[in-house]
């Protein structure tokens, strides 16, 4: 499996010819989008109530919301949590002036027996409902830029219960983003990571290599 990062809480896992691309993104945000064909398309920040957001043409699964999905033989399930106004207007559509609610969702992915969860645009901690599910997390995506997402030393926190193997940060600052955020650093510091990361290009995993982890890792990947 493969692992690519383009920014934000964008990501393409590839598995064989099958790929799954998480929250696509416009190019004015000041990134260069990916541009592929995946075969599922998942998005954690949609508007309530959910209407059919499709993306281009349809020529993939879009998945925007709780629910448990099987493509192709892959395992995928959202939780859903507690609806917000769009604190963001460039996040949603506004009304007569009022912010439309929005329905964030994590979700899990089995792919090659790797379990990967993507927290997305969580902000706050999460509920022991919810977290009795993420329980041998391989690889967990979680925000680490603070504000308007989950603050640095409650994402720590977070990993510390969920206990994953590899640690992906997500919403961070980066060389072209346009949205004001944090420094990775303070994300680094926080958790109390000492070791020096060189970033990777990608990161290629397989089932065995998790083995071989005796504690949690941080990798950084390039955009």
């Amino acid at each position: 499996m493969t692992i690519t990062f383009y920014g934000e809480n964008c990501f393409k896992i590839q598995s064989g010819d099958f790929t799954v691309l998480t929250d696509p993104f416009d190019v004015k945000i000041g990134l260069t989008p990916p541009r592929l064909k995946p075969d599922v398309i998942l998005k954690t920040l949609t508007l309530f109530p959910i209407a059919n957001q499709l993306i281009g043409q349809q020529t993939h699964q879009l998945i925007h919301g709780p629910g448990e999905y099987n493509i192709k033989d892959i395992n995928i399930t959202g939780f859903g949590l507690p609806l917000e106004q769009a604190k963001d207007p460039a996040s949603a559509k506004t009304t007569a002036g009022k912010s439309e609610k929005l329905i964030k969702t994590i979700y899990l992915i089995k792919i090659e027996n790797i379990n990967l969860c993507f927290l997305g645009h969580l902000s706050e901690m999460l509920e022991p409902i919810i977290l009795e599910h993420l329980e041998e997390i391989d690889i967990l995506f979680i925000p680490a830029g603070g504000e308007p997402f989950i603050d640095q030393k409650s994402a720590v926190k977070l990993i510390k219960q969920i206990e994953p193997k590899i640690i992906i940060p997500t919403f961070f600052k980066i060389p072209g983003l346009k949205r004001t955020t944090a420094d990775l650093k303070i994300f680094l510091e926080e958790f109390g990571y000492k070791e020096k990361i060189e970033p990777q290009e990608k990161l290629t995993i397989k089932k065995k290599d998790l083995a071989e982890i005796k504690k949690t890792e941080i990798i950084i990947l390039k955009t």
